[in-house]
């Protein structure tokens, strides 16, 4: 069959693999069964039960911990008797003393703090009438295009691995002291895993559409 002979219904059945871009026949899985692609073994669709519900307590809890942990030091160092506390907010915006580098702290803040708190407050708006079993939401379909447009620079975890690793190089210069924050995003990287394994767009994209 040509490209052009295909009618709306027929590319409705037909789903594309996100990394190797091959193409299929739609065969729903049943709940707690998995839909993988055949060439690269990308998980295409996975439904879960009560998904929906455990997605917005993720990004709940996702919302809380990225504003308490921009509160609470992340970490402090004591050497000769001096010590220094820095909150995430203090390291994101290090460089907002030199005016050429202001650009830098906007950008580092917003892939730590901003974008993820945004992601998970686009999910809880998409994902809410859903869950109620309510029609979607006004906008829902870009402001789920959007949640998936940003995933990419969502950083958090990444910054707090990149401390992690920092803080073993100078483990043996100064006393360095873990604080809340530090453990708030230990918790935000294990839940942004969760988010991902519970995440089933496709299911998402089908519910926004009805």
């Amino acid at each position: 069959m040509a490209p052009s002979d295909l009618t709306e219904q027929d590319l409705q059945d037909l789903i594309a693999c996100p990394t190797c871009d091959a193409v299929y026949h739609i065969v729903p899985p049943e709940k707690g069964q998995r839909a993988v692609c055949a060439r690269c073994h990308t998980v295409l669709i996975a439904p879960r039960k009560r998904a929906g519900e455990q997605l917005i307590a993720i990004a709940l809890s996702i919302v809380i911990l990225v504003v308490a942990a921009t509160l609470f030091p992340f970490l402090s160092i004591n050497v000769g008797g001096l010590g220094h506390a820095a909150s995430v907010l203090d390291a994101a915006l290090a460089f907002s003393s030199s005016p050429l580098l202001v650009v830098l702290s906007l950008a580092v803040t917003a892939v730590i703090i901003f974008v993820p708190v945004l992601r998970a407050l686009l999910l809880i708006y998409v994902l809410t009438p859903i869950v109620r079993d309510r029609p979607p939401a006004d906008h829902a379909i870009r402001a789920f295009r959007l949640s998936e447009a940003l995933r990419p620079w969502s950083m958090a975890e990444i910054f707090a691995i990149g401390c992690a690793v920092a803080l073993v190089k100078i483990a043996d210069l100064a006393q360095v002291h873990l604080g809340p924050a530090f453990w708030m995003f230990s918790a935000l990287m294990v839940l942004v895993v969760l988010q991902d394994s519970f995440m089933c767009r496709y299911t998402v994209w089908k519910s926004l559409e009805k």
